[in-house]
């Protein structure tokens, strides 16, 4: 099910356009093998940074980059633990991208 977006102040247009622009926004997460190798790290997981650092071999600010995109577009979440953030796959944002591609699976067979 669909959440309705809040359209106060909005037409049409800048709504769907919006709509496309998350759309987007939550594919290309996962358009880049560098953040795919961090969400498989994180499968079945909880990690921190410091962890996921040494095993990629990757410099901390380009780590913090990819997470800070792998966060917005949904697809993990991090949890403070002192002064570690544990970081683990979200499910609920790879549900909504498998309802995304079930939609556009469906669209021939209206």
């Amino acid at each position: 099910m669909r959440s309705v977006p809040d359209t106060r102040g909005m037409n049409r247009s800048t709504i769907l356009e919006r709509s496309v622009v998350d759309r987007a926004r939550h594919f290309a997460a996962l358009g880049d093998p560098t953040r795919l190798a961090i969400l498989e790290h994180l499968r079945g997981d909880t990690r921190c940074l410091c962890e996921m650092q040494e095993d990629l071999g990757m410099a901390p600010n380009l780590l913090s980059y990819h997470m800070r995109i792998l966060r917005e577009a949904g697809l993990v979440s991090g949890s403070r633990n002192g002064r570690r953030i544990d970081y683990r796959i979200e499910p609920h944002g790879f549900d909504a991208l498998c309802g995304e591609l079930e939609a556009f699976g469906g669209a021939g067979e209206r």
